[in-house]
């Protein structure tokens, strides 16, 4: 069933052509297609995609809504910031980041924002999780 399937995950931005630079130039994601819509179609791996959808300013939620899993958290905040790429810190009871890195039990985390405001995640399995 769909265990199986391929997925696409749809992130509402308010302008695809900008937001469609910043996933391709800034993130090195590969473009495969452009719907009727307007809807930006990029290659994530595994066969799953992501979806660039139009959608008006403020369809964005405040919560994460993509997380790339990377082998060394590190080594991809210093390329992303080394392309411009600005990412969040947070001091709250419950989370708090340190050189931009959050630790949760076996995840390491740090989190940026889009051109649209969509808030996305790398995050590192570490020990049990890895």
């Amino acid at each position: 069933m769909l265990t199986a399937t391929k997925t696409t995950t749809m992130l509402p931005v308010e302008d695809a052509e900008r937001a469609g630079r910043f996933y391709s130039d800034m993130l090195g994601l590969k473009p495969v297609a452009t719907g009727a819509d307007g809807t930006r179609i990029f290659e994530l791996g595994q066969g799953d995609s992501l979806g660039l959808m139009p959608a008006e300013k403020g369809a964005q939620t405040a919560h994460t809504v993509l997380s790339f899993e990377v082998p060394d958290l590190e080594g991809e905040i210093r390329e992303l910031e080394g392309k411009g790429v600005r990412f969040e810190d947070y001091d709250m009871p419950d989370l708090k980041t340190v050189n931009h890195i959050a630790t949760m039990g076996n995840e390491r985390a740090a989190w940026f924002c889009d051109t649209e405001g969509n808030i996305l995640c790398l995050h590192e399995l570490t020990g049990d999780g890895a």
